[in-house]
């Protein structure tokens, strides 16, 4: 599967609530992310367009690949996860382990996420409303898509976007937008 996302810097979350729950989207419950990024030893992944993320969601924990962006409309790439045990404990050992294999630690991203869910023409498609520490509020869209099926994938999150009125896409990801801030 590969995701298909786009991001969107959004000033006020109450008018794209609305237009969610009258698409019928159900609400997920709002979480706390704690994402943190590591840059590999053999590549730069701010030069190669990848990124290493080990992210902590309550207990549960992921790692997670994500390749190079494959087109400049969206932020369509590979994505691999992986879910690891729980616990504070588990995040401290991978974070030996990643360093201990040459693996150096780049920022962590703090997020609160509010996510929505809903059907759009086959796909299922994830609304997440997020408040990104020292970067910002943003909308992001993201549908999950075999290969067979990405330009559709693509359409159907381009409409989503402009029936929410959501019209400047940002392609930076939120460790992007974080470290250029912090220069």
């Amino acid at each position: 599967m590969v995701e298909v996302e786009m991001k969107f810097p959004v000033a006020d979350f109450a008018p794209l609530e609305q237009k969610l729950v009258a698409w019928g989207a159900t609400k997920v419950k709002t979480r706390q992310e704690e994402d943190h990024y590591f840059n590999a030893p053999d590549r730069d992944f701010a030069q190669t367009d990848e990124a290493l993320r080990l992210r902590r969601v309550a207990s549960a924990n992921f790692l997670t690949y994500k390749g190079p962006k494959l087109d400049p409309q969206t932020k369509t790439r590979t994505e691999i996860e992986v879910r690891l045990a729980s616990g504070e404990e588990a995040v401290e050992t991978m974070i030996q382990l990643l360093k201990h294999l040459g693996y150096s630690p780049v920022a962590v991203v703090l997020k609160a996420r509010r996510a929505f869910q809903t059907k759009r023409e086959g796909f299922y498609l994830e609304i997440c409303l997020d408040e990104v520490k020292d970067v910002g509020r943003f909308a992001e869209l993201e549908i999950l898509a075999p290969d067979d099926r990405l330009d559709q994938a693509r359409k159907v999150l381009q409409t989503a976007a402009a029936e929410l009125g959501l019209t400047v896409s940002e392609r930076r990801s939120y460790l992007e937008l974080l470290l250029q801030k912090r220069e």
